[in-house]
């Protein structure tokens, strides 16, 4: 494995390919407890200590459940431990339904977080959305607090624009912006936001690197969805698109092939090559596919290797939006 810095030279060393907890609890169907652990294990033993979780995953059942792994192993200082705060659920439907980053809610928030983690610090807190009507120097001010208690190490903002970076690593340095990118999803980070990160030296953390399974290429069509997987509500795994996206996933494994790797190690390592301040955390719950995605660290593509990659999904070629309306209303505040 090798690793990256968050947040520039000084900041912690993370792998290059980290992993995303959320699917172990929540969101793609059922997870079988045990396999999901394996996969921890699995992670732990290929040197993937880059974990990521948040308090939305399954009301902290998902928090929970890494917290009970992390209390079986002998050395916390072995995992950058990431989780997030400021969706908070409807109580009667389960769903996300406000996004709360008050400066009052903040440490309420850690504090639960803590508490489900079973840990006594946390190395990267992120505010998982930002409501617009809190001015983010007053999130940002309170998030500052707990690393001063020691409670948090390094900061974290999600989903937001190049001016609320800007404004909140003014208050305090912010080491991290989670943002979904891949080849299926490049725009958004590609050009102010990228720039940006790269002025201030924040690490760009790269969510649903597969495009949420389907550059992995084992996806053939709309039917093999559980019918308790979100995805069935994601605009590009509709019936009306997911043969269009499906069509571009072929078209990346072709290139995949000549390189005689799976697509998800190609799409993983595209990643990779563009630049040493990016770091994806491809989401699984199985053993096997950790040991995929992080093999995708020793494959160094060349340029024109990178290029093709990019040049089999095209500009504005992937159809439907990344999120749901609702949650779309939610992002780059």
């Amino acid at each position: 494995m090798r690793y990256r810095r968050l947040g520039g030279p000084g900041g912690a060393a993370v792998s290059a390919v980290g992993l995303g907890c959320m699917g172990m609890s929540v969101a793609y169907g059922p997870a079988d407890p045990a396999e999901a652990r394996r996969a921890l294990d699995r992670a732990a033993e290929l040197g993937v200590t880059f974990l990521d979780t948040a308090d939305a995953y399954g009301r902290g059942a998902n928090e929970e459940f890494v917290g009970d792994w992390l209390r079986g192993r002998s050395a916390r200082e072995d995992v950058v431990l990431a989780t997030k705060f400021g969706l908070r659920h409807d109580p009667a439907t389960g769903r996300v339904d406000t996004v709360d980053t008050s400066p009052g809610y903040v440490p309420v928030a850690c504090d639960a977080s803590l508490r489900r983690l079973g840990v006594e610090y946390i190395d990267l807190y992120y505010a998982h959305r930002r409501d617009p009507a809190v001015p983010v120097e007053e999130t940002v001010g309170a998030m500052a607090e707990l690393v001063a208690a020691g409670k948090v190490r390094h900061l974290g903002l999600s989903e937001v624009s190049p001016q609320t970076l800007r404004t909140a690593h003014a208050v305090h340095p912010v080491s991290a912006v989670q943002v979904e990118y891949s080849l299926f999803t490049r725009g958004v980070v590609e050009g102010e936001l990228l720039a940006t990160c790269r002025e201030l030296g924040v690490t760009v953390v790269a969510y649903s690197p597969l495009g949420r399974g389907m550059l992995a290429g084992a996806l053939a069509s709309r039917e093999e969805l559980g019918e308790d997987d979100n995805r069935r509500r994601w605009p590009r795994f509709s019936a009306e698109n997911i043969e269009r996206n499906l069509e571009l996933v072929r078209a990346v494994r072709r290139v995949a092939d000549e390189l005689e790797v799976p697509p998800a190690r190609a799409a993983l390592a595209w990643l990779l090559a563009q630049g040493e301040d990016i770091v994806p955390i491809p989401g699984t719950k199985r053993a096997r596919y950790v040991a995929e995605n992080a093999a995708a660290a020793d494959l160094v593509l060349t340029a024109e290797q990178a290029a093709r990659l990019r040049a089999a999904v095209p500009d504005d070629a992937v159809a439907g939006a990344r999120y749901p309306q609702q949650a779309l209303e939610r992002l780059g505040h």
